[in-house]
């Protein structure tokens, strides 16, 4: 009899009664099919080898045969589907140097005292084995002649729990090598736009060739998935592999408002709350060339804050259930950094809403003064400031001008900012000279525990004397800009910050003539990173600006030529904010 593995056949000891069960299921077989006339293609029992050999080649149950030096000899194909293990892993090669290598010990024992034993995989086998763990095999000596000659391993377990056993380890295996690739390249930043782009970044062409993510606007309430959630989205980002993204053409952009249709894949995945997988059909306004949808609800803490739509060509093969269950647990997990942006980006809004409404009236000046302010906030990488400025109306034909920083980010820097603005107006009304004012605004902050430092400069402007006084507390020095003359920046002696309890505040005056223009503003316009002040100072400094004429001219030309590119009524690529108040006297 011979044992045949590969295209290879190797001599095996002379057929004797097989072991039970395999000698029983052996016995029954032969006794159904129609035995060879040919004696000499039978052993001494009656039994075919060919028809053996087939039969342990088709059993449902797993055999193989390791011979008495504990090399692999034989195993069938159900031994192999079991363990998920080839030929090529185990024949000719000793145990010691396969996935059953923990198992030797065991079974040396077996050829040594000759008994059956049992043993479970998962702990000998030892990590990264591709054997399925917990599965039950029994290995028993095959003996011939009064001896053992090997050991027969048969697997105990049903096939079908086997395999899908496998089939979970395999797809956790997966499902984690996936999010912790997603947990490096998706949620970098807190910007929601940023985030977004991440995602589709990463499933494009990855996992699909086409990928959009809708989100709620902002000023939306998350809704619970299933539950009455809005059709009205907002498009956050896009991506398609280069062969798809002609045909986008007019298709909805990053920034636009989005209603998916009744009867959508989009639409039913919000009212379901669950993941679509469908063919695209008229309804769901995919580009040309897609063939598969996979629609998956981006929800976190059970709160719906968008979709993300993924799209296959016919080029690709079609959305699968495994697959769609996979980047489920991808739109999970990104869903959660999709809502830190989505909440980061409201709470900037709340900050800036409070900013501007605080700024939009500062106190009206006297008819013998032009003013003009301009308030930007900083780029999506850091929420609003506490930049601020007010002028204060005084008897006497005088205005004071005021100028101010609170130091950090959110909507707190926003609340003290507001504090130091109405206690200013409080202390102004005393009509102290600007350097006691300071102090007193020193003392009323201090004594509050939470209030934050701010910086401040103010400046007491009075036409009727011809004169500017100034008084700063740890702010940057005003720019005078005078006709035919370069841009002066006014030495001031400067303070502590306010808030800080040290007082010690000091004044001085500048003539004030009529064709002067006097501009004051936040560490926003000029200070850069790894750059000293002084530097970015000179830069100020060296600026020919335009000294008559409209004041918003000229604010939009120091913004023009000082601040980082792309300045927009939405924010700048600054770190800071950027706050301007430019005063110039009224000819009469």
């Amino acid at each position: 009899m011979q044992f045949r593995h590969g295209n290879r056949a190797e001599d095996a000891p002379p057929a004797t009664p097989a072991p039970r069960p395999l000698a029983a299921a052996a016995a029954h077989a032969a006794s159904l099919g129609s035995l060879p006339e040919d004696k000499s293609d039978t052993d001494r029992d009656g039994n075919s080898p060919d028809l053996l050999r087939d039969l342990l080649a088709t059993a449902p149950v797993g055999v193989a045969l390791l011979d008495d030096q504990l090399r692999w000899q034989y195993l069938n194909t159900a031994f192999a589907a079991a363990t998920g293990l080839r030929r090529a892993d185990l024949l000719g090669r000793p145990a010691e140097a396969t996935p059953f290598a923990g198992a030797a010990p065991t079974l040396r024992r077996v050829l040594a005292d000759g008994h059956d034993r049992e043993h479970a995989t998962g702990g000998p086998e030892g990590p990264g084995s591709p054997v399925p763990p917990g599965l039950r095999v029994r290995y028993r000596p095959l003996e011939h002649a009064g001896r053992t000659t090997g050991v027969i391993v048969v697997v105990l377990d049903d096939l079908a729990p086997a395999r899908g056993r496998l089939h979970e380890l395999e797809q956790a295996r997966a499902r984690l090598a996936l999010l912790d690739a997603a947990a490096e390249r998706i949620g970098t930043t807190l910007d929601l736009s940023t985030t977004c782009a991440e995602l589709t970044a990463f499933t494009v062409p990855g996992f699909a060739d086409l990928a959009t993510i809708d989100v709620l606007p902002p000023d939306a309430d998350p809704a619970r998935p299933g539950h009455g959630a809005p059709l009205r989205l907002q498009r956050a980002a896009v991506d398609a592999v280069p062969a798809l993204r002609a045909a986008l053409g007019e298709s909805i952009r990053p920034g636009e408002s989005v209603r998916h249709g009744e009867g959508s894949a989009a639409a039913r995945s919000l009212a379901g709350g669950g993941a679509v997988l469908t063919e695209p059909g008229p309804e769901d306004a995919s580009p040309v060339g897609i063939t598969s949808l996979l629609v998956l609800p981006l929800a976190t803490h059970d709160r719906l804050v968008g979709l993300l739509t993924l799209g296959r060509s016919a080029a690709a093969p079609a959305f699968t259930p495994d697959e769609a269950a996979l980047l489920g647990a991808l739109a999970a997990r990104a869903a959660t950094a999709i809502d830190h942006a989505r909440r980061y980006t409201r709470s900037q809004g709340i900050a800036l809403e409070l900013q501007r409404a605080l700024l939009t009236e500062p106190g009206n000046p006297h008819q013998n003064l032009l003013l003009a302010s301009r308030y930007l906030p900083s780029g999506t990488s850091s929420v609003v400031g506490g930049d601020w400025y007010e002028t204060v109306r005084l008897p006497f034909g005088r205005t004071l001008l005021a100028m101010g920083d609170v130091m950090g980010h959110g909507v707190e820097a926003a609340v003290d900012m507001s504090h130091y603005r109405s206690t200013l107006r409080d202390v102004a009304g005393m009509d102290l000279p600007p350097h006691r004012i300071l102090r007193q605004l020193d003392n009323v902050i201090s004594a509050n525990d939470t209030a934050r430092p701010a910086t401040c400069l103010l400046v007491l402007a009075d036409p009727g004397r011809g004169r500017w006084t100034l008084s700063s507390a740890g702010h940057l020095p005003p720019a005078l800009i005078t006709p035919d003359h370069a841009t002066e920046l006014l030495q001031v002696p400067t303070g502590p910050p306010l808030g800080t309890g040290l007082g010690g505040y000091e004044q001085t005056t500048h003539p004030l003539t009529p064709d002067q223009t006097l501009l004051l503003y936040t560490d926003g316009l000029v200070e850069r990173r790894d750059e000293d002040i002084d530097a970015s100072l000179a830069r100020l400094a060296a600026l020919r600006l335009p000294a008559t004429g409209d004041l918003d001219d000229l604010l939009d030309a120091v913004l023009h030529a000082l601040a980082p590119p792309g300045p927009t009524t939405h924010g700048t690529t600054t770190d800071d904010d950027i706050a301007l108040l430019a005063a110039r006297p009224k000819p009469r």
